[in-house]
């Protein structure tokens, strides 16, 4: 019995010992990148006339977003037919359906294309060059892009150069391809190699359609304000903007509810002129305004019976006669909301919303009182559209309010007055808040704009100035804080974007890496600096 048990046991044993010797551990884990062993033809071919280009790898490897990521430059008219795609291979081939500049030096950037099979591991940037020539031009340069205002990330920029000469001219970026394209490194570095020498314009675009050219529509732009010699300097720094469109109005306006139409456009429509070209009777009335959260005008108007309307919509050369079908039986019936619910911070405003514009308020129908049932002053102030009421009074810490709007206190624009409106709210005590205080040095010009921005990007509090002076921001609901410092070249204490045909820059915006931490009950003094490499 003893025998057979350690038989047993020891038959365990060994098949324990068996099975474990048979299960595959694996190895450490391939960190390296595929490696380029040979080309057809050949890596920096001369006179090339080849019409296809295989590439060799030393392992498996899957092209991945290859159509997007692959950068051909110069552009080339037609696409390259690539393969194998979505299947592991050793060999990219390259179908070249183009007939090729002379004496021009080409580069296929593949940028993130090309990872391993079994890794993922991405070959960086791989190039395949050639000349049409007899040389590979070998010039470069390189730089940075940023957004001209925000943090936000800029995801593959085009930087392109145009050759300047006798065909040369501004409008060239809207109709044709560059000669030389470049690639990002990271979100911040670029570079354009293999240059012929020569003088050339610089610019970039977020291209949005990935064609090469600037629609203004669509595409953020940046550009060197004078023409490069290349060789020369190699290191440029490029901030995209968003052009403001020209006023252009868009088709097939409409009634939405009665006495509402909405107007479509694209570019700025500040100074708009709507003019009434139907005969109307003479109660009859009408407001428009920029609807805030679309391209769109909303054109108001009342005691009119006819079928249609004909509107003139104008601005400086811009003439447009709509004619709008009238047919809607309903108005759209005013809704009024307060902004605040509970508590007001100090620095917000109490505002009451109107979803119809105000024509009228009473305030002989407005009582406001705080805790003590003593009356609050107060002015009231109506947004240009007509749809905001802001109420400006002086207030307390730790005070409670109630405010009461009996009916007829508001008038919309159809004459239909407001029903009974009551809000109650208090604010908080000083210790709820904290107080900073800026002294920015090495601002290099006056007037300025410096806004205060918390953690998550929003803007709380701005000032301007014309002068160096201390910047005093008070009452601020404590997080942590960024300052953003805008050169502001046309005193309209605003930001304003860039043309690329008028030659105008962007407004230069700093941001300070400075974190200011502001807790509760604090008083924060803060000395910052603007330093060369101050960027967003």
């Amino acid at each position: 019995m003893r025998f057979r048990f350690f038989l047993l046991f020891a038959l365990i044993i060994i098949l324990g010992g068996c099975a474990r010797r048979g299960r595959p551990e694996g190895g450490p884990k391939d960190f390296d990148k595929p490696i380029m062993v040979r080309t057809e033809p050949a890596y920096k071919s001369l006179h090339f006339e080849e019409d296809e280009i295989k590439i060799y790898f030393d392992e498996y490897i899957k092209l991945k977003n290859v159509t997007s990521e692959l950068i051909v430059s110069p552009p080339l008219k037609y696409p390259v037919v690539i393969s194998p795609l979505g299947t592991p291979s050793k060999r990219i081939t390259l179908e070249l359906n183009d007939t090729l500049q002379d004496n021009t030096t080409y580069t296929f950037n593949f940028a993130q294309s090309i990872v391993d099979n079994t890794e993922g591991n991405i070959l960086d940037n791989f190039k395949y060059i050639f000349s049409t020539g007899d040389y590979i031009d070998s010039l470069k340069i390189k730089g940075t892009i940023k957004d001209a205002f925000d943090l936000e990330m800029i995801e593959n920029p085009t930087i392109m150069l145009y050759p300047v000469n006798e065909d040369f001219n501004d409008s060239i970026i809207y109709k044709e391809k560059p000669t030389y394209v470049g690639v990002t490194l990271d979100s911040l570095n670029w570079e354009i190699t293999n240059i012929k020498d020569g003088t050339y314009h610089l610019l970039a675009l977020n291209d949005s359609r990935k064609n090469y050219l600037f629609d203004p529509k669509e595409d953020k732009i940046a550009y060197y304000p004078d023409f490069i010699s290349i060789p020369g300097d190699s290191i440029f720094d490029l901030s995209l903007f968003k052009e403001v469109l020209s006023f252009k109005l868009a088709p097939r306006p409409k009634e939405v509810t009665k006495g509402l139409i909405v107007i479509g456009f694209e570019g700025d429509s500040e100074g708009v002129i709507i003019r009434e070209l139907s005969e109307k009777p003479s109660d009859f009335r009408s407001f428009y305004a920029k609807d805030k959260a679309t391209d769109s005008l909303n054109y108001w108007f009342r005691n009119y019976d006819k079928d249609s309307i004909l509107l003139q919509v104008s601005k400086e050369k811009s003439i447009d006669t709509v004619k709008i079908a009238v047919k809607e039986e309903e108005i759209d019936s005013m809704r009024l909301q307060f902004s605040v619910k509970g508590r007001l911070h100090l620095r917000d405003t109490l505002k009451l919303g109107s979803s119809v514009p105000i024509m009228k308020m009473d305030t002989a129908h407005f009582h406001f009182i705080d805790k003590d049932s003593s009356r609050v002053p107060f002015d009231l102030h109506l947004s240009k559209d007509r749809s905001i009421v802001d109420f400006q009074f002086n207030k307390e810490f730790q005070q409670s309010y109630n405010l009461f709007i009996a009916p007829g206190g508001i008038e919309d624009i159809f004459g239909v007055q407001n029903d009974t409106l009551k809000v109650k709210f208090s604010t908080g005590k000083v210790a709820d808040y904290c107080s900073i205080f800026l002294n920015i040095v090495n601002i290099e010009k006056f007037p300025v704009i410096v806004d205060l921005i918390d953690d998550r990007g929003n803007l709380v509090a701005k000032k301007f100035a014309t002068e160096p002076r201390e910047f005093e921001f008070r009452n601020l609901r404590p997080t942590r804080f960024k300052v953003r410092v805008i050169y502001d070249e046309n005193g309209n204490q605003r930001w304003d974007t860039g043309d690329y045909l008028n030659k105008i820059q962007p407004e230069k915006v700093y941001y300070i890496n400075n974190i200011i931490e502001a807790k509760a009950n604090w008083e924060v003094n803060e000395t910052l600096r603007i330093s060369p490499d101050t960027r967003p």
